[in-house]
């Protein structure tokens, strides 16, 4: 069964798709995918939705939120999160450092006096609140065999436990998921603020973005019924609700598509902290860049968010493993779209379910929002700025080439990628380039004398034309 809800917004009017070709055959591109996957895989139910920039632009239930009552799926169905709690663990942790409360780089101790480990090292420093968050800090994934019995520690029982882990690696040596580091660092939220994981959450997340549908360890009426792997023989249990305890920092989170297209929206705002404004801009920009990469260098870790890179594109999210519930959700920060992928199987796949949802319906829906970025026109006078540039480093060459000018280093190994001059107006460019090296978003000018070019002169280091 399918549930389709369609939200006022940019592309949709009324409940009703505005007229665009591409997006409505991505829609039904990815709705005939989705549905194969649910058909060919047994998959009990998913949400999907889409978000540009602050609106939620398309949601999709796909199967049922309950088999054996046969309740479908709708945007307003609710999920265990699970990991997807990190993010709001981390959110608060920024919000007390702007408020002066919290600092990142200090060590855990400072703010939970009982808080020791074995190190893995004997010199190794101390474990801050920073490597929490990035997954730096070495500590064990777990906090005991929670995930075997669907038994979690109370907050007691993990100050107890504490001093008996045994830290697999130095601080910073290496990224290591921890489930556990993401507890402590909810216990100090709680800590600094006086406040409950849970309570601080909806005084300070859910309310000043109207998550109302979103909860902490809840076995709320809405929740889709959970479901394990599928066996051999076809069949799927039907998992308990668990409840996390102590451990609800790093995975105790319930919510819906909805709500977490307004978490998403969030992450799109810029201004100063304050009500919806849940970061200052340049705390949600510290929150989605790489801190700590994978060994392998194909992905790292921010501020509670996890990044990859795919071909030319970033993506920033999180995903969530919970018993019967699989979720994650991916967005681009440049391009202000994301997507969130919700289930009720604990073998769904939800991260390849967002990314060919990103790929078919996101793709859409992001260049039928992309805005064309203003241009100044091509002058054919700025032919005369074409020419060899020599400085007591090297030659440069500027090529005009197809109504634009590019900067090539003489004697250079390659030609992939060359630096490009984006004109300003007013004879001013800017040198624009696939990396940060050179002068990369610095203006360009050049100095004329007697009719010629005489000098080009790149943020503040100038080279001087060679005569033809």
């Amino acid at each position: 069964m399918l549930l389709t809800r369609l939200l006022p917004g940019l592309l949709f009017v009324s409940g009703a798709v505005a007229a665009d070709p591409e997006l409505d055959g991505a829609q039904r591109l990815f709705t005939a995918w989705m549905e194969g996957q649910m058909t060919s895989k047994g998959l009990p139910g998913a949400v999907v939705g889409v978000v540009a920039d602050q609106k939620l632009v398309w949601a999709k239930g796909f199967g049922f939120a309950d088999v054996a009552a046969k309740k479908p799926m709708a945007p307003t169905t609710q999920f265990r999160m699970a990991s997807h709690s990190k993010l709001f663990t981390a959110t608060a942790i920024m919000q007390l450092r702007e408020q002066g409360k919290v600092r990142l780089d200090d060590p855990v101790v400072k703010y939970l006096p009982w808080f020791q480990v074995k190190p893995a090292a004997a010199d190794d420093p101390p474990i801050t609140v920073e490597d929490l968050l990035m997954h730096g800090s070495g500590l064990p994934r777990e906090a005991g065999s929670h995930w075997s019995t669907l038994q979690f520690p109370t907050a007691e029982e993990l100050k107890n436990l504490m001093p008996e882990r045994q830290a697999a690696f130095s601080p910073e040596v290496r990224w290591k998921y921890s489930n556990l580091a993401y507890t402590i660092a909810g216990m100090i939220v709680e800590a600094v603020s006086g406040e409950t994981w849970a309570a601080y959450l909806q005084n300070h997340i859910f309310n000043p973005l109207g998550m109302a549908a979103s909860s902490v360890d809840q076995p709320v009426t809405g929740l889709a019924v959970g479901y394990g792997r599928r066996m051999p023989d076809g069949s799927r249990a039907i998992m308990p609700f668990v409840d996390a305890k102590g451990m609800a920092p790093a995975t105790g989170l319930t919510s819906t598509v909805e709500d977490m297209a307004r978490f998403v929206s969030a992450q799109f705002r810029r201004g100063k902290m304050g009500g919806a404004q849940l970061l200052s801009t340049g705390s949600l920009r510290e929150m989605h860049r790489v801190r700590m990469l994978e060994t392998n260098w194909t992905q790292g870790y921010a501020v509670g968010f996890s990044v990859r890179r795919e071909k030319d594109k970033i993506y920033v999210g999180h995903g969530g493993s919970y018993p019967g519930y699989m979720t994650q959700t991916y967005f681009r920060p440049d391009d202000k779209i994301g997507v969130i992928v919700l289930t009720n199987a604990q073998d769904a796949a939800p991260a390849e379910i967002a990314m060919q949802l990103m790929n078919s319906v996101g793709e859409a829906v992001a260049k039928a929002q992309k805005t064309p970025a203003a241009t100044v026109p091509w002058d054919p006078a700025w032919s005369r700025f074409a020419g060899v540039y020599r400085s007591r480093f090297g030659d440069t060459q500027v090529v005009e080439l197809n109504q634009r000018l590019v900067v090539l280093t003489l004697g250079g190994p390659t030609l992939e990628n060359p630096l490009q001059l984006t004109p300003l107006g007013e004879g001013r460019f800017r040198l624009d380039g696939p990396t940060g090296g050179a002068a990369v978003g610095e203006p360009v000018r050049f100095v004329e004398s007697g009719g010629r070019v005489t000098r080009m002169i790149t943020g503040d280091s100038f080279a001087d034309r060679v005569p033809q």
